[in-house]
């Protein structure tokens, strides 16, 4: 018989290796899932539309039919699915009902050892914000400095190193400017909450969590207002990168010469903000092509000084990374937490 387990139990699993099944419609899955999730469903898209559609009209009873009659036929090739995963799994759907009680029900049937999410992606869910709301927060080192200084670089490669990083821009998709969702398709708030959720999680043990300094807001999602002002009163690595290096960093980070059209387009949202003379030159730098004319205006005229006005942080300690590379920057920023990890201990 198939186990029941708690969103706790499915966390601690999924740390160790566990494979959880998401078994709701693909539409429902590429929504919002749980973290390393993989999508086996029961119902096409169009299918679960079907079986809604007789349950509003022909009631519960007719429903279940109707979904039987459509898994009936694919019952093998979704035993098969699983057998070719050789792991123990959990799965899940949105409330812990009919479709995971199913699929459990007939995997575990065919020998193949499996837990079932109670409650669903909706407990797990609840579970997250409850975390976020709740969990003691490590101390915050926050990367910080100019649009084109490499932050997100230097984030993501000490992440590869096994530093404890929270990537906010990863989470959400977006680079967390104008022209941030170029090339990206945004995450939304659920899917951002949950990934938070599992980081703070992780991290309960690190003596401190590396962050980017990033505004409230990044493209569709909302830090939580707990972990943001968490960041801003929080120690800040301020790196300054010269002006040629970080006009290099952005032409590769954002490929404008695969994204013309987006380019553009994101430039008029902000057009009116700059200076006439200035803005024309951008806008001309980027019709023609020129986007290391048009970057470098940007960040002079419009990036910079944005960053200078927001500067909110008046109690909050700055350690500044002055590198001439970003490979530089990311030496210093790694002795810099080596040091103040070392301090930290100390008091």
């Amino acid at each position: 018989m198939f186990k029941d387990i708690s969103p706790s139990d499915l966390f601690e699993l999924k740390e160790a290796g566990h494979v959880v099944v998401d078994v709701r419609a693909p539409k429902e899955f590429k929504e919002a899932t749980i973290p390393g999730a993989i999508n086996i469903p029961l119902f096409s898209d169009e299918e679960r539309a079907q079986v809604g559609t007789t349950y509003k009209h022909q009631g519960q009873e007719a429903a279940k039919e109707l979904g039987l009659e459509i898994f009936s036929k694919k019952l093998p090739d979704f035993i098969r699915q699983f057998k070719e995963l050789k792991s123990p799994v959990t799965v899940f759907c949105w409330r812990g009902g009919m479709r995971s009680t199913t699929a459990a029900t007939v995997t575990d049937l065919m020998n193949i050892k499996v837990n079932r999410l109670t409650g669903g992606i909706r407990a797990y869910r609840n579970w997250m914000k409850e975390q976020i709301d709740t969990l003691p927060l490590p101390p915050f080192y926050v990367l910080n400095g100019h649009t084109g200084n490499g932050k997100t670089h230097i984030l993501r490669q000490l992440k590869q190193e096994n530093y404890p990083v929270i990537d906010f821009e990863a989470m959400a998709r977006h680079r967390g400017s104008i022209f941030g969702q170029i090339g990206l398709e945004p995450s939304n708030q659920r899917m951002f909450n949950l990934l938070l959720g599992e980081d703070l999680l992780r991290y309960q043990q690190s003596p401190y969590i590396l962050v980017e300094g990033e505004s409230a807001r990044i493209g569709k999602v909302i830090i939580p207002e707990r972990i943001f002002q968490h960041k801003e009163v929080s120690s800040q690595l301020v790196v300054d990168l010269p002006l040629e290096e970080r006009v290099a960093i952005i032409l590769d980070d954002y490929s404008p010469d695969a994204y013309h059209d987006d380019c553009l387009v994101a430039f008029e949202r902000i057009r009116r903000r700059i200076h006439t003379p200035v803005s024309k030159a951008i806008g001309e730098a980027l019709e023609t092509g020129d986007y290391p004319e048009a970057v470098k205006l940007l960040l002079t005229y419009y990036y910079d000084p944005h960053y200078n006005r927001s500067i909110t942080r008046p109690d909050a300690p700055e350690t500044p990374i002055e590198a001439s590379t970003l490979e530089e920057a990311v030496d210093q920023v790694r002795t810099q937490l080596d040091s103040l990890n070392k301090i930290r201990q100390q008091n």
